[in-house]
């Protein structure tokens, strides 16, 4: 069985408008949606929960963003869940290295249990037992979430908890000039993401960036725009001949775009 502890899975859209985000999506990354028919989890029977497919499978979940997050001042956002194999000793160790959690460990019928909790810095993400052994990890296909990058306050100190955490190890590194250091890091060889420190101009908090892979960028960027989505930053390459592309949608929920070299 493929050890997934520190894997990437499931990544979730919570935003304030369901139907505008389903229009938007739908047409700049080119998913198709279907509606989840699985048994809701406790405590959330009333809320739709639909799910975002690329070539007919399941990539990704869509839901509105939770009231008590709004009350908090949560912005629409994307979230990724991390595998591990024992959720409730995860939060254990989020809690013990200076850690949030926001939901508690529960059960969702057929899926596995999850949790939602924070880094030290604020940066949120879920956590995630699988009910069922997953599929052993492969190459990112078109429409499907290629890469993670944490956008931290201090990445030496994020590195700290997520190498406890996960077990996650340096894979590489890029040197950015006054932005300072790009650091990779993977499992077993596989590079899964990068972190770096948020520069002071950035003003949003501590937070993690997800990529969608596209077959072209410019194409990408044009319909995001004419959805009336924005272009943060991009399109560029980067140093692995990637070009990519960090993006807004119209809810506010920041995401990225990513082709591979050509």
């Amino acid at each position: 069985m493929p050890d997934y502890r520190g894997r990437f899975f499931w990544i979730e859209l919570m935003t304030t408008d369901i139907d505008a985000a389903k229009a938007f999506y739908t047409q700049a990354i080119g998913w198709d949606t279907q509606p989840f028919d699985g048994p809701p989890p406790p405590g959330m029977e009333e809320q739709p929960y639909t799910l975002w497919t690329a070539a007919g499978v399941p990539i990704g979940g869509l839901m509105k963003l939770p009231e008590q997050a709004r009350s908090m001042g949560a912005p629409p956002h994307w979230m990724a869940s991390i595998g591990t194999p024992n959720v409730d000793a995860s939060v254990e160790i989020v809690k013990e290295l200076g850690g949030q959690v926001h939901m508690a460990p529960m059960d969702v019928p057929q899926v596995g249990r999850v949790a939602v909790v924070a880094d030290p810095q604020g940066a949120s993400f879920g956590l995630y037992q699988p009910a069922q052994p997953p599929d052993a990890p492969a190459e990112p296909k078109v429409g499907e979430r290629s890469w993670s990058e944490l956008l931290a306050g201090n990445w030496q100190q994020a590195w700290k908890f997520y190498e406890r955490l996960f077990g996650w190890q340096k894979t590489g590194s890029t040197e950015m000039g006054p932005m300072g250091t790009y650091q990779l890091f993977g499992l077993d060889g596989q590079t899964l993401g990068g972190m770096f420190t948020k520069p002071a101009e950035v003003p949003a908090p501590p937070h993690w960036l997800y990529y969608f892979r596209v077959r072209d960028v410019n194409a990408a960027v044009a319909r995001i725009q004419a959805g009336g989505g924005k272009v943060l930053n991009g399109p560029m390459v980067v140093p692995d001949g990637s070009t990519i592309a960090q993006c807004m949608d119209p809810q506010g929920a920041v995401f990225a775009v990513h082709m591979t070299r050509q």
